[in-house]
């Protein structure tokens, strides 16, 4: 396949780790009614990573990694925050620039919606330097990014060089992807009707018992590629029979009503160029060697 890729700009992005964030009431309502007190956005999470499940945890839409937003108190801070979350692309570099661990490099590795938080992965000798409030500047690429002869498949969010990675098929004149598994827009929640996907997530609802078994959703680990079925992203996120979207896991499970694991859009097709084909291997974990499928020294995963 020939892509636009040598015609993509590559801009510089620069923010700060972003610190937790809770309302002045603590709780949350959860689902069954019953008010709760977790950890949730933001900040240095030091022992979820990508390639983690996306389930179980005592957290509430828990971020694996490094949470970025820019939160400069000045004029045009809202701004440049939006110009993060739009031209920053899961697989570009994140490089930290200020601090005690100047000069380590990471990899974005998805966006949440609502909190407006860009997510990073980097090693764990790096997350122990790490402060809340160090510099990092993201290389941003992807936005723009097409297919030729597929110019009506809606890219985004995603680094040429990982969809390089992503091993997709023209197939009988339809492009055949690589997904950890196929989700029934039925339970798509919080996020849905957004103006575009080019940020953000919308998530995965877990709440459904007999829906989690018959799809085997509650297998779902972080980073993973999955399709959801019926869903078009477009211009927006919303139902259509026949639409497919791509997208990766990119935060944990949540305790409210209507959230759950987040996904954030790379790709969408409203009328049926896009074919799903499971493969376990499809997590962008293993696919770039980051989160618990990155190497330790004398090479052992971490």
């Amino acid at each position: 396949m020939k892509t636009n890729a040598d015609r993509l700009v590559k801009v510089s992005v620069c923010v700060q780790v972003a610190s937790p964030m809770m309302a002045p009431i603590a709780y949350r309502v959860a689902s069954t009614g019953k008010p709760v007190i977790l950890p949730g956005t933001g900040g240095i999470t030091y022992n979820i990573k990508v390639g983690h499940p996306a389930t179980g945890w005592i957290a509430d839409h828990v971020e694996p990694g490094v949470s970025i937003k820019n939160y400069q108190p000045k004029e045009g801070a809202r701004s440049a925050n939006t110009a993060l979350n739009v031209l920053s692309c899961i697989g570009n570099e994140a490089v930290v620039v200020s601090g005690d661990a100047k000069g380590a490099r990471g990899t974005v590795t998805g966006k949440h919606g609502g909190i407006e938080h860009v997510l990073v992965d980097f090693d764990d000798h790096t997350l122990e330097k790490l402060n809340i409030g160090d510099t990092v500047l993201v290389r941003a690429c992807g936005t723009g990014l097409q297919i030729e002869g597929f110019e009506d498949v809606k890219i985004m969010n995603l680094d040429p060089d990982l969809f390089s990675k992503m091993r997709i098929r023209v197939v009988k004149g339809k492009l055949e992807v690589e997904v950890a598994h196929i989700v029934p827009s039925s339970v798509m929640g919080s996020g849905i009707g957004a103006a575009h996907a080019h940020s953000g997530d919308y998530d995965i609802q877990l709440l459904d018992p007999k829906t989690v078994a018959k799809f085997g959703l509650g297998s779902i680990r972080l980073g993973d590629i999955v399709a959801i079925k019926d869903a078009d992203n477009t211009f927006g996120r919303m139902y259509r029979k026949g639409a497919m979207t791509i997208g990766v896991v990119v935060h944990a499970d949540c305790v409210t009503s209507g959230h759950g694991p987040g996904v954030t859009t790379i790709m969408s097709h409203s009328r049926g160029r896009i074919v799903p084909s499971i493969s376990p291997d499809a997590n962008i974990g293993k696919l770039l060697g980051i989160g618990i499928h990155r190497k330790r020294r004398g090479g052992r995963r971490s």
